[in-house]
């Protein structure tokens, strides 16, 4: 009933919005059509622009089917001691779950497995799952969550992570300390015994909502087997279909053919849809199993904001050695994150927030210590820059303010100590990439317009009473991929179908959330194939049909995911026997129909498996070595003003600058650098979550306040290309790379302009006026 190809939607034709370009295979003597292939124009754009892309929320309930809501815990943390149903309910109109009705195990899956699908026997956060209701009026199920009440006998919570836990605030070994995580490099007393300058600084950031425009949702279907029983089908809003089967499986206790995770057309993710959709998917099954009905569950936006995972908190501190020109020594660094309730993917975001903590700088003596702690607060969880943006926030901070106390230049303190090729990273990686980082500065200042921008802003503020400008800078890395091992550890898989018309068709759980991964999917696959873009189908990402190929988190997509349909794509030419001329695909197509007419009911399918790079090596025990096969790199300006009378700062220009290795598709690329730009605006400026025994408080779009388009600057964009030889035609990622310059780069442009030290994001007008008027 809901089964469709992406490429295409009901009502539509196959054929493709993009031009028609020349092939590009690698080993093939003719060189791609750059031109073609950066214009190539979003493969859904034509769907989601006429309104006929159908998200969850618009796929029709089947008859007979119920809607579901969610009762939750009004404590941050006790033990449940009853649940009481309210008169005037009639409550055998309604499905009702609990922890008992779970067939597996209580627990969704995930690294660690300490959170609950339903609360059991304790809450440890506001608004944790207690029961799940389900009826066929939305109405009735809104009046009946209000007449249930969950009786809990209070505890006491932790709401600070920045101040030891007492003894009866202890909930998570001795320590409430869910990971510790260290970087070592050199002999940092070394560095400080030498040093002519120590510097130190403390920094924080508060948490971040998502904000996709598309809330939260499930569709859960029971359908036929294959003899064995039914199969629990859920369909949803993500990004990792197999996260959320292996939580299934788990939770539901049922083999891998018994369930099947569909993805719908999903209107924005940035990491909230990684992993707390599996918890939203074990919800409407276990509802659709009691009922034996179909069971949709779909969050309002303020219970979205409410009740889902944020950008974790955090607290830095920097202690830095250098030289008396300004060479860095020595680099001690403390993270402090704020996990809450339970582990989620805290540990990967501790992960990256360490290993970029020391900054895209070389030092001899490194030491980095970082802890990821619990707090009786919402689940913190996976959040664009996945822990970069926090680390990168302070680093760069901290360099501004090292420059002042130097009395340098912050241009010159930055060019003194870059990575250049040979420089080994706080982890002892090697970089050797090539990439011209002392040239991206350059640009960025010269696109910036920096020395003169810097003095007419001291002539302004020197003659304007109610304003102020200032001009900031932001130099930074952001690693592509699974951190160290992972991707060996996930074992990726691709498929390339050759279909019965002559057309192919790739088949991969990467999934899109509106950053282009079906256009720059099916722009690889025609390129290597030498096939027009309409001759290429990107398979729906669903467990029954699509192998695992990854989640789609970490900029992996195009580099990873890409690179696999191009080996798989190599893979279908070899079994076809033959390879026909560059540029010929209707050939290819002639071939891939005369293949299926000699070999009647067999499935023509080249595949690809992921292999590391040679020379890349790890050591998870020790944190040391290469943490990821390639570093995007950038310089970002920002230029500042700031009303004297409401202290409230705006962006009034914007540059940006990377190294992405080679860009597949110009106009999606720029598209996520302004589109991250402006996310990181608002991280800066205006999101601030407010939280009362341990809720957000704020959870309407009236009060947590979002950059609109009047709050955008023109954000200028430009890449440096310097292809990655092991990513897909060269690129490298980059989704998460634009979130980790705004935050430094606006904050450091409002110390420009009002000669203060801002040191806490957000920088709200209540927090500038305190810099001002201490």
């Amino acid at each position: 009933m809901f089964a469709t190809r992406i490429n295409d939607p009901p009502g539509a034709t196959t054929r493709a919005a993009g031009p028609r370009f020349a092939p590009i295979v690698a080993d093939w003597d003719n060189a791609p059509d750059e031109d073609a292939m950066k214009a190539m124009k979003r493969r859904e754009g034509l769907a989601k622009l006429t309104g006929r892309e159908r998200y969850l929320d618009d796929l029709p309930l089947p008859v007979g089917g119920l809607w579901a809501a969610t009762v939750r815990s009004r404590e941050a943390r006790g033990m449940l001691r009853a649940v009481r149903f309210g008169e005037g309910v009639a409550w055998d109109d309604f499905v009702i779950v609990d922890h008992r009705d779970i067939p597996g195990q209580n627990v969704v899956v995930l690294i660690e497995d300490d959170q609950p699908v339903l609360a059991s026997s304790e809450v440890r956060h506001v608004h944790e799952p207690v029961l799940l209701l389900a009826h066929p009026s939305r109405a009735a199920l809104r009046h009946a969550v209000r007449a249930v009440s969950i009786e809990i006998e209070p505890q006491v919570p932790v709401l600070d992570v920045t101040t030891q836990p007492r003894p009866e605030q202890l909930q998570y070994n001795d320590d409430n300390v869910f990971k510790h995580l260290s970087v070592n490099k050199g002999d940092i007393s070394q560095g400080f015994e030498s040093a002519v300058h120590v510097i130190e600084g403390a920094y924080a950031t508060g948490a971040q909502e998502h904000v996709y425009l598309e809330t939260q949702g499930m569709l859960a279907t029971l359908e036929a087997g294959d003899g064995e029983g039914d199969v629990v089908v859920v369909r949803g809003s993500m990004q990792c279909p197999y996260y959320v089967h292996r939580a299934l499986m788990t939770a539901l206790d049922r083999p891998a053919h018994r369930v099947r995770v569909i993805q719908t057309p999903t209107g924005g993710c940035f990491g909230g849809k990684e992993e707390f959709p599996s918890m939203l998917a074990i919800h409407a099954a276990l509802l659709a199993l009691k009922a034996q009905r179909a069971v949709k569950l779909v969050y309002e936006r303020s219970e979205d904001l409410a009740v889902s995972t944020k950008r974790h908190a955090a607290w830095i501190h920097h202690r830095t050695a250098l030289d008396a020109t300004g060479r860095l020594l020595a680099q001690d660094i403390e993270i402090a994150m704020d996990a809450g309730a339970y582990v989620t993917l805290s540990p990967v975001v501790l992960s990256r927030a360490v290993i970029h903590a020391a900054g895209p700088y070389r030092c001899p003596n490194v030491r980095i210590r970082g802890r990821s702690m619990l707090s009786n607060r919402v689940p913190s969880g996976a959040f664009r820059g996945f822990g970069a943006p926090q680390a990168h926030f302070a680093s760069e901070r901290h360099m501004d303010r090292v420059a002042a106390a130097l009395g340098l230049d912050p241009v010159t303190l930055r060019q003194r100590n870059l990575l250049r090729d040979g420089d080994c990273t706080a982890t002892g990686q090697r970089i050797t990439d090539g990439s011209d980082r002392q040239g991206l500065l350059r640009r960025a200042l010269e696109m910036a317009d920096w020395e003169h921008k810097r003095e007419q802003h001291r002539v302004w503020n020197a003659s304007e009473r109610w304003h102020r400008r200032g001009i900031g800078l932001a130099v930074f890395h952001h690693g592509a991929g699974f951190t160290g091992s992972g991707e060996v550890d996930l074992a990726s898989e691709v498929h390339v179908a050759g279909l019965e018309d002559g057309r192919v068709e790739v088949l991969a759980a990467a999934t899109e959330m509106g950053q282009g991964t079906i256009t720059v999917l099916t722009q690889l696959a025609a390129a290597r194939l030498g096939l027009d873009p309409e001759q290429v189908l990107v398979a729906e990402p669903d467990t029954a049909r699509v192998p695992d190929s990854g989640p789609t988190v970490a900029s992996r997509t195009a580099m990873i995911v890409g690179r696999l349909v191009e080996r798989a794509a190599d893979d279908l030419l070899a079994r076809l026997g033959s390879r026909p001329q560059p540029g010929d695909g209707q050939a290819l197509s002639r071939a891939i129909v005369a293949w299926h007419r000699a070999h009647p009911g067999r499935t023509l399918l080249g595949r690809a498996r992921y292999q590391p790079p040679a020379g890349i090596v790890w050591d998870d025990q020790r944190y040391r070595g290469d943490a990821y096969g390639a570093y995007a790199w950038a310089a970002y300006v920002a230029e500042v003003e700031v009303d004297l009378t409401t202290y409230a700062a705006r962006v009034i220009d914007f540059v940006a600058v990377q190294e992405v290795g080679k860009v597949l598709n110009e106009v999606l690329a720029r598209g996520q650098i302004q589109g991250g730009v402006v996310q990181g605006i608002g991280w800066a400026l205006s999101e601030e979550i407010v939280s009362r025994n341990g809720a957000m408080v704020n959870a309407q779009l009236t009060n947590y306040i979002i950059p609109t388009c009047d709050d955008t600057p023109r954000i200028r964009v430009a890449f440096e290309e310097n292809p990655y030889p092991h990513g897909a035609q060269g690129s490298k990622g980059i989704g998460e790379l634009p979130m980790d310059g705004p935050g430094p780069a606006i904050a450091n442009a409002i110390a420009a302009a009002l000669d203060v030290d801002p040191r806490v994001l957000p920088l709200r007008p209540e927090r500038i006026m305190a810099l001002v008027e201490p």
